[in-house]
Formats: structure tokens, sequence, C-alpha cells
């Protein structure tokens, strides 16, 4: 696979998303758009009952941003927009009637692990460590941080945030609450979404978006929240400091 993507399939009122890049499930403003775009076309079928949110590949589930675009960020307002792209569709995510299972075969840095918290229910192998990366270059986890901190906490979200060159397991994920259930192999853990899945999908579809609704019911600032993050991030991208770090790993 050497193309980016970003699909819905849909069988028996489960419809399934999944994104690809080949650098690691990094994620361009392009394939950010696109993700956006399905999960609220997802959300406005008739015909879905669930969500599924997976990467391609086996290895890594998402690494966050692109480091070239970053590298490329010439001005704040190009920064912001950016950053918005991570932050609409976390939004996207929240706003979805659909209960949304998010797949995380593998290692997830930065907007991955973001991606993670912003599922309604999260399932994961034992390979899927999580890293925040961002203040060893300079910015922060600003824009994910809210769906983060709601998952696991303001402890555990500072640890991660603060000890950011080192991955924390999928064991230690699951025990704050990231990760619902967590699989030896990503055979089982496939097995088990769609067991899951298919269940949710025989069940009253008012009572699983009124239940959605509750669950997110307190982060109706979001909007605004995660726009000033962006800007914050987009800020701090020019900075002297960060672009010396980015070069250093173009």
């Amino acid at each position: 696979m050497s193309e980016s993507y970003v699909t819905l399939d849909v069988k028996n009122a489960v419809g399934t998303i999944t994104f690809y890049t080949p650098n690691h499930n990094a994620l361009p403003t392009e394939i950010l758009k696109k993700l956006e775009r399905t999960i609220i076309e997802a959300g406005s079928r008739s015909d879905l009952r669930v969500l599924v949110i997976q990467s391609g590949g086996d290895r890594t589930f998402c690494a966050g941003a692109s480091f070239n675009e970053l590298i490329a960020i010439k001005d704040e307002k190009q920064g912001k927009d950016f950053f918005m792209g991570f932050a609409r569709v976390i939004l996207a995510m929240r706003k979805c009637p659909l209960l949304t299972i998010v797949r995380v075969q593998g290692k997830a840095v930065g907007g991955g692990v973001g991606l993670a918290a912003a599922a309604d229910y999260c399932m994961a192998t034992k390979y899927a460590s999580i890293k925040l990366s961002e203040i060893s270059i300079g910015i922060g986890p600003f824009v994910i941080g809210p769906a983060v901190e709601r998952k696991i906490g303001v402890s555990a979200f500072s640890q991660v945030t603060i000890n950011a060159q080192e991955f924390y397991s999928a064991a230690w994920a699951q025990e704050r609450g990231l990760y619902a259930s967590v699989f030896e192999t990503v055979e089982a853990l496939d097995q088990a979404i769609e067991k899951l899945a298919g269940d949710l999908a025989t069940y009253n579809p008012e009572a699983l978006t009124e239940s959605k609704k509750m669950f997110w019911s307190s982060t109706e600032s979001w909007d605004t929240l995660l726009k000033t993050r962006a800007a914050t991030s987009g800020k701090l991208v020019l900075s002297d400091f960060t672009r010396k770090k980015l070069q250093s790993y173009a």
C-alpha cells in the first residue's frame, strides 16, 4: 500500500471507516478533511446504527500529525488551520449520533491518542502503546487534550504530556480508561469488535443516540475551546525552538 485513503464500508448497519497513509498513518490536512467528511456522512445515514473507526496496516494505528506539513507551516493562520484538522475530526466524532468504536491495532502517538480518546468505546491490542511527544518538539497536546483528559483524567494526562519521550503500554492505557479492552492478537481484537458492533446494531437506535448525548453532555464548549487550542499550537509551531526541532527530524 502506497496511496493514502479514507474509506467507508457498510455491513449489517455497521459502518467501518478506514484511514491510511504510508508514513505510519500520520495525518496530513487532506486526509484529516476526508476523515471528518466521512464521519459526518456516516452519521447522516439512516441505514447505520454503529460506527467503527480504524487504520490500515498492521503496525501503527496513527503517528499523529504529518511532520512534513508541520515543517511547511509559514504563518499563524496556516498553523491554526492545520491543527483545526484534528479539532474538526474530534468534533465530528463527538457530534456523530452513532456510537463510535475505535480499533487501535498498534502504537498511537499524538493525534492518534486523540482519536482513541474521542471514541465512545476503544479496543486495542497489547501492541497499542501510546505517547504524547508534542511538548518535546516545543508545542503541546492542546487540541487533543480535552478528549484525552476526559478519558484518563488530569493526573494521567499530565504524566504522558510531561514524560514525552516514553511510550506507555496498552495495559497502562487500559487501567486508566483509554482502552476498554486489550487483546493478545489483532484477530482477537477484530472478533471482539465485530461482536460488540453487531450487538449494538440490534439495539434501539434512539436509545443508542440518547446514550451518546449523555456521555458527551459536558462538552458543549469544545467548539470554541478547540479553536483556541488550535491557535495556540499554530503559534508555537512557528517558534525558533520548534522550527529547529522539526528540521532535525526532516
